[in-house]
């Protein structure tokens, strides 16, 4: 990727940001943006596709806040398309790391069409829960925009009262986003003065004739350090909170424990981006039973515990995606009784990723293992092999 320095003026960065964006727009770079746009509230922001440029002055990529996983919105917005019927047509998706990764796994499956698609991707220091952000907004009289800077200028981070990262953004590997055809640059800057924009080389005629913007920059190593740094304080979180599970469900009893106050809502499953299946088994009559088979199931063990299934539900859940899991923890924060559900999957699903040598959202050529059978796959796995 070629990059270029954009210099911030009167120390505003947002309105950098939302300039830029305007000018994908206003020069017909791309036919509308799909980015976080101010609620009629104005406490919090949420995914809106965009074509008025005015409106972009309301949106907000760096907002510490996931309404819904931009994955979901993107495979809505595209599977209703046919091939080639939207030619020429481009839309900019403003997309956060796990997002984009997301994004990624769900192309792979055929569940989002990136033909009319350009991924904007944007660095993210992590985000907080939906109702904490905008209790912080209520309680400081505004938006608390800045309030993760610090972490994209050294690498630090410093929380605010009241308001801290979810869960999955404290282990999260990956601040800053893979394989965007844009990418906005924040962290290894002091964003009150620059910021960086990256594209691929197939952009690079595009920005000169149509945003006057030449590419001829390479990337500075001060961003690298700083990523590593990140990842470095996020990887001994994630060591951490993991080896604590893993004490927790060292056995089928223990795991139980874990999942006691699962409802079997649905809630995790709908926030999956991954979960996409259109004929779930979990949405069938599989799991629905009479009175009478619920009576006998009963009579067999003494009592059951209602609604059932609960482990099922779960395990079932990560034996079907936890190879594509991206981490955004988005399960985690749409369950009622806050269950540690993103960090039972990232521990599996990194065991898994591990085994596979997957990375899931690296790359769109990398095939998913679910995908492929390989002759000699996991003869070590298994003690088959030598």
């Amino acid at each position: 990727m070629k990059a270029k320095t954009i210099s911030v003026k009167k120390g505003n960065t947002l309105d950098t940001i939302r300039n830029f964006l305007t000018r994908l727009l206003k020069n017909k770079f791309l036919d509308g943006i799909m980015a976080p746009m101010l609620l009629p509230g104005g406490d919090g922001f949420v995914q809106s596709l965009i074509q008025d440029p005015d409106l972009l002055k309301k949106v907000n990529p760096t907002a510490p806040t996931i309404a819904v996983q931009s994955a979901r919105i993107l495979a809505d917005l595209t599977s209703g398309s046919s091939k080639g019927e939207l030619k020429g047509t481009l839309i900019g998706a403003v997309l956060k790391s796990c997002e984009l990764r997301a994004v990624t796994e769900l192309a792979k499956f055929l569940q989002i069409k990136l033909d009319n698609v350009v991924t904007i991707g944007i660095d993210c220091p992590g985000t907080c829960e939906v109702k904490d952000y905008a209790e912080a907004v209520k309680n400081n009289n505004g938006i608390p925009e800045q309030i993760f800077w610090n972490t994209f200028k050294d690498g630090t981070f410093k929380s605010q009262e009241g308001l801290s990262l979810r869960n999955a953004c404290k282990i999260c590997e990956y601040p800053a986003p893979m394989n965007a055809d844009i990418t906005i640059g924040l962290i290894g800057f002091d964003t009150q003065k620059e910021i960086l924009v990256m594209a691929g080389e197939s952009f690079e005629k595009q920005f000169k004739e149509k945003l006057s913007i030449e590419l001829n920059e390479m990337i500075p190593d001060k961003r690298r350090i700083t990523i590593e740094k990140i990842k470095s304080r996020h990887m001994e979180n994630r060591t951490m909170i993991f080896n604590e599970l893993s004490e927790k469900t060292e056995n089928f009893n223990d795991l139980l424990k874990l999942l006691s106050t699962c409802i079997r809502c649905h809630n995790c499953m709908n926030a999956c981006p991954i979960c996409y299946c259109k004929e779930c088994v979990f949405k069938s009559t599989v799991f629905e039973h009479n009175l009478n088979q619920y009576l006998n199931l009963a009579k067999r063990k003494g009592a059951i515990r209602m609604p059932t299934d609960n482990l099922i539900f779960h395990l079932t859940r990560l034996s079907h995606m936890a190879t594509s899991c991206t981490g955004c923890g988005m399960c985690e924060s749409a369950c009622p009784n806050q269950l540690p559900i993103s960090s039972l999957f990232g521990m599996m699903g990194d065991k898994l990723q591990e085994m596979f040598k997957y990375v899931p959202g690296r790359s769109i050529e990398e095939e998913p293992p679910v995908s492929v059978f390989k002759q000699d796959e996991l003869h070590s796995e298994t003690g088959s092999g030598g």
